[in-house]
């Protein structure tokens, strides 16, 4: 029996043409998606991973009667080439996950007059009106209310069931009653009766409400309706409890079947005016509004004011971050000392950074799947080590160590690169010219409301210099005990600077830059950071940057000549900063490495 044959992926795929097959359709197209656009799916509907058996959390699966791929961005190219292993289908690399390219591929392979399917209940309305229009110019028809992996997937997983809860003061420094008000402020600003929410951070932070059914992120399976006076919760039975129920109601929530949010939808009179956010809601729930209803686009004001946290939500952050660097001084004194003394492997990483966190006043779970790869592993950003593959930590060589946590106050995230026994000259170059663009990006000023995706060049000037550069964006935006992705603001050049992108005070975002060398090693040094005010005056109002991360930078692995005198002074002052913040918080080998690792160079 051959390896292929083995393979589970290869049945399933098999079974996926039949039911193709079944319903005379020429492609099916499996997304990376929920019925919300969450990043991290529910087990439910994980189906591409199911069919693929490739763990990255963005790829899109295409499948012919001969042919499947799946195309995926170069953060995962050596990852997907490994998992996609005997399993037939074939990797398509694409530069960026935004890219189009397998529109373009079913435009040019399937004929014309066949259907293509994919299933609308998790296709993004943004992303389905680009298919419409790239087959409808082929004359390729278009289904969408098929759901195949009904078919084909015997054991799929049903809805999570966690209990939802509240987000409670002092934490939640804006009551409910407050964002709804807010919200529908906006909605009248709009001409809107109606708005209608479907993705699960914004739903959270909107209702002041957390839950625990998506993996690192606390939030709930769930849409809401929001009317002038009241407004609808869409969650499965059970999920929340009498006394919640009560809480709800006395703000105007009430409480439904997660199954009966369309019918809601279609329940809306002619003459009814709904706001809705393409890129933020599905084809089938857009399809689910009445013809008569006058439908408003426009990004949910709740993704802006998320984003734009509060003084009261700053000082939080903070404090978190302050335990969050304790934790990690914790750690970090620990892999010191068990070096060359026991077996610490990958996992190991992961296992202790865990355990130092759970020590820590407020933290609740990781706010991501730690990534810890040494030499050759960390060359890949969103490398995973599994129990089948990982690395031994011994020898010489650079250890990448990109982790973060949830607290009750704050989302942390954070990325060290570690010397491992002898660093060497060309590892220390690189990791000063990604320290200098961290610098570089961490010392900006700019004109408030500066789009987002213009601040990228800063970080990588220091980088493109010496004739280098990364396939990543430079930042992302940080929820506040939310998704620790989170929008509209986004560093990065694949990201087109759309007003929405605009930055503004109280935003915080992630400053993360990167050398990667496959085969050899990766260095990306990331610290998250608050937008403040710089003053104004006649050119209108500035930002800059605070620092909220807090945990010494690796000068073993600094070469001192590549710094100019203000880069120099910069990581001097924050290692001072991160000294005085971290040390209350320290004792015995935590504290002593601390004092160590934050001396001045």
């Amino acid at each position: 029996m051959n390896a292929s044959s083995q393979n589970p992926v290869v049945a399933r795929i098999a079974a996926l043409r039949s039911a193709m097959q079944a319903q005379g359709l020429a492609a099916y197209i499996v997304p990376s998606a929920d019925p919300h656009l969450s990043e991290y799916l529910p087990g439910r509907w994980q189906g591409r991973r199911w069919l693929t058996g490739f763990r990255g959390s963005v790829g899109t699966l295409v499948v012919t009667a001969d042919f499947a791929g799946l195309w995926v961005d170069s953060r995962y190219w050596t990852q997907a080439e490994a998992e996609l292993a005997g399993s037939g289908i074939a990797l398509m690399k694409i530069a960026v996950a935004s890219s189009p390219a397998h529109l373009d591929w079913l435009a040019g392979n399937v004929a014309a007059g066949a259907s293509v399917g994919v299933d609308g209940a998790v296709l993004g309305l943004a992303a389905a009106r680009a298919l419409q229009a790239a087959l409808d110019a082929q004359g390729i028809v278009l289904r969408t209310e098929l759901d195949l992996l009904e078919a084909v997937w015997t054991d799929r997983p049903s809805l999570p069931d966690a209990a939802i809860y509240q987000h409670e003061a002092p934490y939640a420094t804006v009551s409910r009653a407050d964002k709804l008000a807010q919200l529908r402020g906006e909605m009248r600003r709009l001409g809107a009766d109606w708005h209608f929410v479907s993705t699960l951070d914004d739903l959270a932070w909107l209702l002041s409400l957390r839950g625990a059914d998506v993996n690192y992120n606390p939030v709930f399976v769930g849409h809401a309706l929001i009317g002038q006076h009241g407004a609808t919760l869409f969650v499965a039975a059970g999920k929340v409890d009498a006394a919640l129920a009560a809480k709800l109601a006395g703000d105007g929530v009430q409480v439904a079947e997660y199954a009966e949010a369309a019918a809601a939808l279609a329940a809306l009179p002619a003459a009814a005016s709904l706001l809705i956010d393409p890129r933020r809601i599905t084809l089938g729930l857009r399809q689910a509004v009445p013809a008569g209803v006058r439908v408003i686009e426009a990004i949910n004001p709740s993704t802006f004011a998320k984003s734009r946290k509060s003084e009261a939500e700053a000082g939080f952050v903070r404090q978190a971050m302050e335990q969050d660097g304790a934790a990690l001084c914790e750690f970090f004194s620990w892999l010191e000392q068990a070096l060359g003394r026991e077996r610490v492997t990958e996992l190991t990483i992961d296992e202790q950074i865990t355990a130092a966190r759970q020590r820590r006043a407020g933290f609740v779970c990781p706010s991501f799947a730690t990534i810890a790869g040494f030499n050759g592993n960390g060359a890949m950003p969103h490398y995973r080590a599994t129990r089948e593959s990982h690395a031994v930590i011994e020898g010489d060589g650079l250890l990448l160590i990109d982790s973060g946590g949830q607290y009750l106050g704050g989302t942390t995230d954070i990325t060290r690169v570690v010397a491992v026994g002898q660093v060497s000259p060309a590892q220390q170059r690189d990791f000063t010219l990604v320290l200098k663009g961290m610098i570089a990006l961490s010392m900006a000023r700019f004109p408030q409301g500066t789009r987002s995706p213009l601040l990228d060049a800063l970080a990588r000037a220091p980088i493109w210099a010496a004739n280098i550069d990364f396939g990543h964006g430079t930042g992302h935006g940080v929820g506040y005990f939310l998704n620790v992705h989170e929008g509209p603001q986004s560093i990065s050049p694949h990201s087109p600077p759309e007003p929405h992108t605009a930055m503004e005070l109280g935003m915080i975002t992630s400053n993360e830059p990167g050398i990667y060398r496959p085969g050899q090693w990766g260095v990306r040094i990331e610290n998250l950071l608050l937008n403040v005010s710089a003053g104004g005056g006649e050119f209108g109002e500035f930002l800059a940057f605070e620092t909220l991360t807090l945990c010494p930078i690796d000068t073993r692995c600094v070469d001192k000549a590549l710094l100019r005198a203000d880069e120099l002074a910069w990581l001097n002052d924050y290692h001072a900063t991160v000294c005085s913040r971290l040390l209350p918080l320290v004792e015995g080998a935590a504290r002593d490495w601390l004092l160590q690792r934050t001396e001045a160079i």
